[in-house]
């Protein structure tokens, strides 16, 4: 028997933001049998957006929480029977700052076909609009919660994209972006670049990228608005 094939189906950064993902979305999710989703009631939500007709009670659901075993052994057993696989996360592209990227390396160790679909990705839609290094970057995830800790890891990621001309890119919770930005300014110097993306692909959208400097006459309010954070010495 044929393994199946596993599909990484992007979702939207923004629920007004249903027209950024491309149409074969919906022929992707018609082939599937399995759906492995970080959230199984958005999920479902979701794909009745894009396909009212869909009976959701015709696929088999698994929430990946961190890919614990059973999970995986779940989803390494669909392939085997032949069963074609959804991963979907909450928001973006699966297994890109996503749980989902447990059972796609799984999916990779029994050399099963493995299909990624166009969708948004906050992370590089921010570099792109940023105008800062997009032939060296990389992508740091949360920073400290500790303050201290926090600015220590801003000041190593400032010399790093100094020595090797990277862009350093990081997220944080929503409701702690103002502390993060205080941080930021506070230990990089007048001429480090930052960009502030805001709300990517909503209406509210903001992608602005200033110096430290600049950004000092006037600190942006981001408090519990989606935001991404670039810098680049």
């Amino acid at each position: 028997m044929a393994q199946g094939t596993v599909y990484l189906i992007p979702t939207f950064l923004h629920e007004d933001a249903l027209h950024t993902l491309p149409a074969y979305l919906i022929d992707a999710i018609k082939n599937c049998d399995v759906f492995f989703v970080e959230n199984e009631k958005t999920t479902r939500r979701f794909f009745k957006r894009l396909w009212r007709e869909m009976v959701i009670d015709h696929y088999q659901w698994h929430t990946i929480h961190k890919a614990e075993d059973e999970v995986k052994s779940a989803f390494i057993q669909a392939i085997k029977e032949g069963k074609n696989i959804g991963i979907v996360s909450e928001a973006g592209c699966p297994g890109i700052a996503d749980p989902g990227q447990i059972l796609v390396e799984a999916a990779q160790q029994i050399n099963a076909v493995v299909k990624p679909l166009v969708g948004p990705s906050s992370i590089l839609l921010a570099l792109m609009a940023s105008g800062m290094n997009g032939q060296c970057f990389q992508f740091h995830g949360y920073l400290p919660i500790d303050g201290s800790e926090r600015k220590k890891k801003i000041k190593e990621l400032e010399m790093d994209s100094h020595k090797r001309k990277c862009t350093q890119i990081f997220i944080e919770t929503p409701y702690r972006n103002n502390a993060l930005i205080k941080d930021v300014l506070d230990s990089c110097n007048a001429v480090t670049q930052l960009c502030i993306a805001v709300d990517i692909t909503a209406p509210a959208e903001s992608i602005l990228t200033k110096s430290i400097k600049d950004w000092k006459q006037q600190v942006p309010d981001i408090h519990k608005r989606l935001g991404i954070f670039l810098i680049q010495a």
